[in-house]
């Protein structure tokens, strides 16, 4: 299943799982997003249709900007140049549910990150560390003097 969806002023085809690029959405506290602007709604072989009660909810993954677009004006013979950057900001949504036609299709949950435990260091390891960082550094070498000049004879 997958629907059509129009969020700032630009339509994208979705599925139940996907992560999309959005333009900067104001979001609430909770991360949940809602399209109500559904153009078209496919379940399967189906045909497309725009029904009026759709819906498509996504959860808030990430927020950030995008990389760097150098704008770059230039008029020859006028000594005119003007170098510009800009970066979009994007809000990327998860999309966890299309509902249409009474039907709801969901995404699969995804799988919780369980925190990396650090392995404790054997006792002869720790003890071979510690001298390391203990030694200090060696001062530094002086330049030598540069020697006179000759005095020449008159």
């Amino acid at each position: 299943m997958y629907a059509v969806i129009r969020a700032g002023g630009k339509q994208y085809r979705v599925a139940p799982g996907d992560v999309v690029r959005l333009e900067k959405l104001s979001t609430g506290t909770d991360g949940k997003v809602e399209f109500s602007d559904v153009l078209a709604v496919s379940a399967g072989d189906g045909p497309v249709g725009r029904p009026s009660d759709a819906r498509v909810v996504g959860q808030v993954v990430e927020e950030g900007r995008g990389a760097k677009i150098l704008v770059f004006h230039y008029k020859r013979k006028k000594q005119y140049k003007k170098l510009r950057g800009h970066r979009q900001d994007y809000t990327a949504v998860r999309i966890t549910e299309i509902a249409a036609d009474g039907q709801s299709f969901k995404a699969p949950e995804l799988p919780k990150k369980e925190p990396k435990v650090k392995k404790a260091a054997p006792e002869g390891e720790a003890k071979q560390a510690a001298p390391k960082a203990a030694k200090k550094k060696a001062p530094a070498k002086k330049t030598a003097a540069k020697k006179a000049a000759p005095k020449k004879k008159k």
